[in-house]
């Protein structure tokens, strides 16, 4: 949510502003003067580290009103946070771009300013954090506000982080709701709510995405827009009709199934209005917390992460002409969600080598005088269809070299030596791509062989750089995976979490219950009833367990609104909390003036798992019958 979402006049508050980049070198360091926690000294700790904080965008996290001896108590709540967000499209698929980082600073005193009301104690903090804009009686509660000075003097002691490299994300020790964006994006970290909290925001502060929200303060209809074509990439005044005739808006994507739940087309409220004005979907993380991105914003928040990192992380050096006695080589990204493509041309001409990282260029046999050799890396995903997005620096990248046949290159001493992989601490996901870099020579690059559990495996093409998981259909079960260098000892190993996280599910006592040969087994309710879903799993991390009715959008499982250790509540027309609507069972109702009619009938729920290694466990349902109360 945005100041102005939260009702409050822009620049009534101090915030610390959301802006994902990522950095992945490791260090720990004192406060900087003056800004000295009052619980003790801070440590920089690397939480997730992919790459060198230069070449990656930093996600760092830190904790306010979290004592000395309840600094574990962040580390659960920030481990919350990251499964959420890498359960979500498209940071799932991009998480390889991020170093995470958490700065343990402890507070003098637990909890925040003004939590939950302006008569609650001020509180003796690292980062003064604050409900009601930092105390401020003609705000609202849930608006969190943090010291922005002390804040960036606490991300500055992550080596190799800047404000132009990394987004700040403050979590508050409290249970209560609130958070904000903006400069620096805030959070309640204990909230049931709050780690869906984070992603809308950096959609706010990376992505430029504005809320899809049909009113100004909850509670009340935000009435008619009035203002012109809006700039947002999914708002719109166009119809349908229009937008297929101009090309315009989100006219690629019209039609097909949302991401977040129905169907993409044109669906009435948005940017604080409540008619007048259109979105892409029905809901999305941008409308309701608990939704994913759809396949607008989605695109839009693939281009912002790409936008903070290079595609191409190294090559062969092309300040001068370089001689044809020699390979040619570029180093690249690697999304954990699909490879990146490599294309070769010599003087516009496509070479044949199917995505190889590496060119010999003393097997083209080039003739006389100079000659342009090309590495164009682009990035494949289906996430995108705009050809101006994937034409953007952002998803395509070019290196250039002149090639001159007279030179000869030099010959130096050379060690074979991997230099960057897939983080090994860690199991990885069944369908993920793992990759392993290597020092390169000018004779040629070494090559990478992988083998699954002792047996060789093969890339499939000339890019042995990336192996992808998900192309080998990995039976269920624990695995080991290595990447060898040919003609060395060397080697890396992994482990492979092949087995999803598990969720059994426990509802309130229903009127009765049905079971039919072939059918899942159904429950009848007259009225409201609870859901409450538990995640297992072999292996340490959190486990994010989501639903759906009747097919509309996944819908990630929090507990309920005010108290994440309570079971979800479904009922006829929905539970209004804080001017929102919550767990209407069949067609969803997000506010007040949303249809309440009750869905009479039986609907089909759906529960699944995302486990830490990214891995997405089979859908598991049952059904549920709502009748009329007798009476």
């Amino acid at each position: 949510m945005t100041l102005r979402s939260k009702g409050v006049r822009r620049g009534a508050a101090r915030l610390v502003a959301a802006c994902l980049l990522a950095a992945g070198l490791t260090g720990t360091g004192p406060a900087a003067a003056g800004t000295a926690p009052s619980g003790g000294e801070p440590v920089v700790v690397p939480v997730q580290t992919t790459g060198p904080a230069d070449r990656r965008f930093n996600l760092v996290f830190l904790g306010d009103g979290y004592t000395a001896e309840e600094m574990p108590e962040f580390r659960a709540d920030l481990e919350r946070h990251l499964n959420t967000l890498w359960s979500i499209e498209p940071f799932a698929s991009y998480r390889s771009y991020v170093n995470v980082w958490a700065v343990e600073a402890p507070s003098a005193q637990s909890g925040v300013d003004c939590d939950p009301g302006l008569d609650a104690p001020a509180r003796d903090t690292v980062l003064d954090m604050g409900f009601w804009g930092g105390c401020d009686p003609g705000s609202v509660q849930r608006l969190l506000t943090v010291d922005g000075r002390k804040a960036a003097a606490l991300a500055d002691l992550v080596p190799g982080t800047s404000g132009t490299n990394r987004q700040v994300v403050a979590l508050a020790h409290s249970s209560t709701y609130g958070g904000a964006g903006g400069g620096y994006a805030t959070a309640s970290g204990g909230n049931a709510l709050s780690a869906l909290i984070t992603p809308h925001e950096i959609g706010h502060s990376l992505g430029g995405l504005q809320d899809e929200y049909d009113y100004y303060a909850r509670g009340v209809p935000g009435g008619a827009y009035s203002g012109p074509e809006p700039d947002s990439a999914h708002h719109t005044l166009l119809t349908e009709r229009q937008m297929r005739e101009r090309k315009a808006k989100w006219w690629r994507w019209l039609g097909e199934e949302s991401e977040s739940g129905g169907v993409i087309g044109r669906h009435e409220g948005g940017l604080y209005s409540t008619e007048g004005v259109w979105r892409p979907s029905r809901h999305s993380l941008m409308k309701t917390l608990g939704y994913a991105f759809d396949q607008v914003e989605r695109e839009v928040m693939v281009r912002a992460i790409s936008a903070k990192v290079d595609l191409v992380q190294g090559h062969t050096p092309n300040a001068a002409p370089i001689g044809a006695d020699r390979s040619a080589w570029v180093d690249v990204l690697h999304p954990v969600g699909g490879e990146l493509a490599v294309t070769w041309r010599l003087d516009g001409r496509v070479l044949d080598t199917r995505g190889a990282r590496t060119v010999d260029l003393r097997k083209l046999r080039l003739s006389p005088g100079p000659h342009a050799l090309t590495a164009t890396v682009t990035d494949p995903t289906p996430f995108v269809r705009d050809p101006a997005v994937r034409a953007s620096e952002a998803l395509t990248r070019t290196v250039r070299w002149t090639v001159d046949p007279s030179l000869t290159t030099a010959r130096e001493p050379f060690r074979a030596a991997f230099t960057g992989h897939t983080p090994t601490g860690s199991p990885v996901g069944a369908r993920s791509v793992v990759h392993a870099d290597t020092t390169h020579a000018v004779d040629g690059t070494p090559a990478v062989r992988w083998h699954l559990d002792g047996r060789p495996v093969a890339t499939g093409d000339r890019n042995d750089r990336d192996l992808d998981l998900g192309a080998l259909r990995i039976a269920p079960g624990t695995h080991t995976l290595t990447a060898r260098l040919a003609g060395t000892g060397r080697e890396l190993r992994w482990t492979v979490d092949a087995r999803p996280a598990t969720a059994a599910y426990e509802l309130s006592e229903p009127l009765r219950t049905v079971r039919r040969p072939g059918r899942p087994v159904e429950y009848v309710y007259d009225g409201a009833f609870t859901m409450r879903l538990t995640a297992r799993d072999d292996r340490e991390g959190a486990v994010v367990s989501q639903f759906r009715v009747d097919g509309d959008g996944w819908y990630t499982y929090y507990g309920w609104p005010t108290d994440a250790d309570a079971p979800f509540r479904f009922s006829p027309g929905g539970t209004e909390i804080d001017g929102l609507v919550y767990g209407k069972l069949g067609r969803s109702r997000a506010v007040p003036w949303d249809d309440a009619t009750p869905d009479l009938g039986t609907h089909t729920v759906e529960y699944r798992t995302v486990d830490a290694a990214g891995n997405t466990g089979p859908a598991r349902s049952f059904l549920v019958t709502l009748v009329p109360p007798e009476g």
